[in-house]
């Protein structure tokens, strides 16, 4: 594991002190602050809800102490960790890292909740996506690996 990277947060406002909040729905690792190693990701965040947005980016530093689980790829542990916290579950881990349920992606994990597509449907619909990629902190102690670096506007192009 590497000892610091630069991650991203696309957000409509500046965070220079993230916080976890409880939202209206459950995510892919559940409640928590996430960012992505992808800038163009979170560019992609920060404007979802109108033209102009705010990157936040940050030094993330690895702590051996804390509770991490790390997907490298779509699976089926990634599969059935992210329907069970979509569902509601949470879990004990203070840092979640891996790809990213995009909506057509969580469109077809609804699908397979569901129960009108197979799981082997799901992987066939699922393998022609491009890779995401997401870092969840859930924990106040998680949110000590992040140091505020800067923040600067972007501009969806329309």
């Amino acid at each position: 594991m590497e000892k610091s990277k630069i991650i991203y947060h696309g957000s409509n406002t500046i965070i220079e002190f993230p916080e976890i909040r409880i939202a209206k729905y459950n995510k892919d690792f559940y409640f928590g602050f996430y960012c992505t190693q992808f800038k163009e990701q979170a560019e992609r965040w920060a404007t979802r809800y109108g033209r102009t947005g705010i990157i936040n980016e940050y030094s993330y530093t690895v702590c051996e102490g804390l509770r991490y689980l790390k997907f490298d790829v779509m699976n089926e542990e990634w599969l059935d960790f992210i329907i069970a916290c979509r569902s509601g579950k949470s879990h004990d881990y203070d840092i979640v890292e891996g790809p990213m349920a995009n909506d057509t992606i969580f469109n077809y994990i609804q699908d397979f909740i569901d129960g009108e597509i197979s799981r082997a449907a799901f992987w066939e619909l699922a393998k022609f996506k491009k890779p995401t990629h997401q870092i969840s902190f859930h924990t106040a102690r998680a949110l000590t690996t992040l140091k505020f670096l800067r923040s600067y506007e972007v501009n969806r192009s329309e």
